[in-house]
């Protein structure tokens, strides 16, 4: 613990003087340092934690939760408390020929009540019948951008599934009329996915009923490694993959986008910390006399050392806490403080073309706060103890000489 005479001591080594223009300089750039190396840590994690939430959200919300396959056997539907639903269906390659362009689209097949079940038909974004019968098509916002077409219109599709004919084989073409016109939130999504009935995807695409799939949604579906396991002690002999399992790569790009920014940020938290050793060295040059006056009256090293390490702890620990605070507060507003920016500059920041997302999103981490403030606390700790040090070991007579 810390006596009352060294707190005083503390506390009038950081009241400043006019011959400590330099020191100040110094203390106060490592102050700001600090600080807004913690804020900006704070704001970019929460961004990417929300962004990484936001993306999840859509990504469960429009995408079976998990697919089981069959692989020796007919798959059978099953009823547990765990499930919301669990509805059949298959999907295919196959390539989109129109008049001003031609695209390769994945079709998803779904009964047509149990498409009705989706989320996506249910979505306020979603326009158009949701009755997907014999012949009928949805497909995506971009894709009907990209094919200039509209609802009602017919789109001719192509299956790499061949027929037999006089000249050999060739592949299926169908015209399908696009009955509905959907917004998923997600540009690739919109783009490359369109739901057919399931049955006209098994005729269009040569595929037996007994080769269904079986599309699991569950009520918490971010406990996905859980609810993966109870899939595999009921479908023992078939593969299964999980919204996660389909998104690995993207997923591992954010996590390591994440750390690499945590580790460039926290670099300025470092050199910042740094400073103090600066700080206190010119500190402990300036109060020479003073630690010498201190020791004659029987102030011991080690109080010395402990005056020294507290000034530049209590630099270092408020400088991370108003960093948490300045942080927090932008973490929090940040959407508006971005529509603020766009509305006074005139420009768009994160547009929702580009980023998917049409706000900014945060979610603020307790536990990443905690990290953050401990990691630069800890960093203050360290780089005090050397000029805590050398203030310790200064001869006592050679410091009352000093001028």
């Amino acid at each position: 613990m810390i006596t009352q005479l060294e707190k005083e001591v503390v506390f009038r080594f950081l009241k400043t003087r006019k011959n400590d223009g330099f020191l100040n300089i110094i203390s106060i750039f490592s102050f700001i340092g600090i600080s807004l190396g913690v804020a900006v840590l704070i704001i970019v994690m929460s961004v990417m934690n929300g962004f990484r939430t936001e993306l999840i959200n859509k990504i469960i919300g429009f995408n079976a939760h998990a697919v089981v396959q069959e692989s020796n056997t007919p798959l059978k539907l099953v009823n547990d408390n765990e499930f919301t639903k669990n509805i059949p269906s298959n999907d295919g390659e196959a390539v989109i020929l129109n008049k001003d362009n031609t695209k390769g689209i994945f079709l998803k097949g779904y009964l047509e009540n149990d498409y009705k079940k989706l989320q996506i038909v249910n979505n306020e974004e979603y326009y158009g019948s949701r009755s997907l019968n014999n012949n009928s098509i949805s497909i995506g916002k971009e894709l009907s951008i990209y094919l200039n077409v509209n609802i009602d219109d017919k789109i001719t599709v192509m299956s790499p599934a061949g027929i037999q004919t006089l000249v050999g084989t060739l592949p299926k073409q169908e015209t399908f009329k696009i009955i509905s016109i959907f917004d998923s939130g997600l540009s690739e999504f919109n783009e490359n996915i369109a739901y057919i009935n399931l049955e006209t995807l098994e005729n269009f695409f040569n595929k037996k009923k007994e080769n269904r799939f079986l599309e699991f949604y569950f009520k918490n579906p971010k406990n996905i490694e859980k609810h993966k396991r109870n899939l595999s002690n009921l479908y023992p002999d078939s593969i299964i993959y999980t919204w996660s399992d389909m998104n690995k790569s993207l997923f591992s790009a954010l996590k390591v986008e994440r750390n690499v920014m945590f580790i460039i940020l926290s670099l300025i938290i470092i050199v910042a910390a740094f400073n103090i050793i600066s700080g206190l060295t010119i500190l402990v040059k300036n109060k020479t006399r003073d630690i010498g006056i201190l020791k004659s009256i029987g102030v011991t090293n080690k109080s010395i050392k402990k005056i020294f390490f507290f000034v530049g702890f209590l630099i270092g620990t408020s400088a991370t806490l108003f960093g948490v605070l300045i942080g927090t507060l932008f973490s929090i507003y940040i959407e508006n403080i971005r529509q603020f920016i766009s509305n006074i500059f005139g420009v768009s920041l994160f547009p929702s073309d580009i980023y998917i997302l049409n706000s900014l999103p945060s979610e603020i981490n307790i536990t990443s706060i905690i990290i953050i403030s401990l990691c630069s606390i800890i960093t203050t700790i360290f780089v005090s103890i050397y000029p805590a040090s050398k203030a310790s070991s200064l001869d006592t007579v050679k410091t009352l000489k000093y001028e």
